[in-house]
């Protein structure tokens, strides 16, 4: 019975999960943005009838308490950059869910108490390792793109396009996340912002230094003046070749960081294994506390060990 009150549990929350993503708002994130800057978040709350977009109900009211904190600012930037389509308390209450959902499962399969604390905090950081990793994934992709988007702006400007209209050449012929970027800038400025403050949100949404470059010579060609295609030129040129001497680094030091996963996920993996084929054998680590202060050092020194790989074949270009 107890088994399958659990069981009954876990599906639940997986189908609160499942709510929680397939009945989040669908209206598109930029539609969304560029409503805040023409008619405020709490007036297109209010005007939203009863034909709008579908809101979960657990995060509409997270969004409500959460919606002037600093660090739910800061958590909208980052789902922002990592494009994914949730708000801030869409993605609170999925890390909560997470959080219940991997100790629940850990303790239906092992009935061990420390290892579903483990999973809970494991549940924590899930969420967003994924925004991370979805943002490391988009930056380098605008990345190897900006070299290519720069010289269509360029040849763009010397055909006698604005720069606008430039970047909205940039937006149908790229592909994305250039394309969509650039849209979000044509948009905000069709709408009435200026370009710099749609080019500030354009670099907010993608800290890159190469784009910040770009942009810095774009607003100091539109205050001061200046031949634009000229310097837009240079700079391509300087980001194709930093662009080539990443892709010989990322070559030469592939061993080294390759060496440093390995190293660091083979005893955890190697513990994991012999756990589960032989729970008496590691079963006594997690009843002593010798045991923790042991997992404890190992943990720190395979950390430790990772960060230190990693800065090793981390070269600056």
């Amino acid at each position: 019975m107890e088994n399958l009150l659990l069981i009954l549990g876990i599906l639940l929350l997986i189908g609160a999960v499942v709510y929680l993503f397939l009945g989040s708002r669908q209206k598109d994130e930029v539609s969304e943005r560029l409503d805040r800057y023409t008619f405020g978040v709490e007036e297109k709350k209010k005007g939203r009838g009863a034909a709008g977009p579908r809101v979960s109900p657990l995060g509409e009211r997270l969004d409500r308490a959460l919606a002037e904190r600093g660090f739910a600012r800061n958590l909208r930037t980052q789902l922002a950059r990592a494009n994914l389509k949730l708000t801030a308390g869409e993605f609170i209450a999925a890390t909560i869910i997470c959080m219940i959902l991997f100790p629940a499962i850990v303790f239906v399969l092992r009935r061990n108490i420390p290892l579903s604390l483990l999973a809970a905090v494991l549940g924590f950081f899930v969420p967003r390792w994924y925004v991370a990793y979805l943002q490391g994934k988009r930056l380098k992709a605008f990345n190897d793109q900006l070299g290519d988007i720069i010289s269509m702006m360029v040849n763009g400007i010397r055909a006698g396009y604005s720069v606008l209209q430039a970047m909205e050449a940039v937006a149908k012929e790229m592909d994305e996340p250039a394309s969509e970027e650039f849209g979000r800038v044509v948009k905000e400025v069709q709408l009435g912002l200026s370009l710099e403050q749609a080019l500030d949100n354009l670099l907010r949404r993608v800290p890159s230094d190469d784009l910040d470059m770009t942009v810095t010579a774009i607003k100091v060609q539109q205050e001061v003046g200046g031949n634009l295609a000229e310097v837009l030129d240079t700079i391509s040129f300087t980001i194709r070749e930093r662009v080539r001497i990443k892709g010989e680094i990322r070559a030469l030091t592939a061993q080294a960081r390759y060496s440093g996963y390995i190293v660091s996920l083979l005893p955890i993996g190697v513990a994991l294994f012999v756990y589960t084929i032989n729970p008496g054998f590691m079963g006594p680590m997690f009843q002593d506390p010798c045991g923790w202060m042991m997992l404890g050092v190992a943990g720190a020194g395979i950390i430790s060990g990772f960060f230190i790989t990693r800065k090793i074949a981390d070269i600056e270009v």
